[in-house]
């Protein structure tokens, strides 16, 4: 997976009540309303997604060896990721997004979801 349409595509049929929408005038999905990821058009990070993620898990990618994950000024403080489409592995990237989702589904939409695939709840 390594375009947006097949990041829209996965999170659209895998993830209940999303959809694709807008968000500071760039391509983004939301969950009943919530942003979780957004395609970024800025020059500073053209091609590239920012997934909501955890500050522990943002830290780590961003100062692992993986040049797919990295960060702006733009996004210090904020507990999202940016990932380089074209250096990303489709594994890694749903996984990405799975859990960006996970972080702003509302609680009972999230438990059900878990609940229908048998998973445990990351947060």
């Amino acid at each position: 997976m390594s375009s947006w349409a097949d990041i829209v595509d996965f999170a659209t049929s895998t993830f209940p009540d999303t959809e694709e929408s807008m968000s500071w005038g760039a391509p983004s999905l939301k969950v009943k309303g919530k942003l979780f990821a957004r395609l970024r058009i800025e020059l500073d990070a053209h091609g590239a997604i920012a997934v909501k993620c955890t500050a522990s898990d943002k830290e780590a990618l961003v100062s692992g060896d993986n040049p797919a994950f990295f960060t702006i000024p733009h996004y210090d403080g904020y507990d999202y990721l940016l990932v380089d489409l074209d250096h990303v592995e489709s594994s890694e990237l749903r996984e990405l997004v799975t859990d960006a989702w996970l972080l702003a589904a509302p609680r009972r939409l999230r438990d059900a979801y878990l609940n229908e695939q048998d998973f445990a709840d990351p947060t």
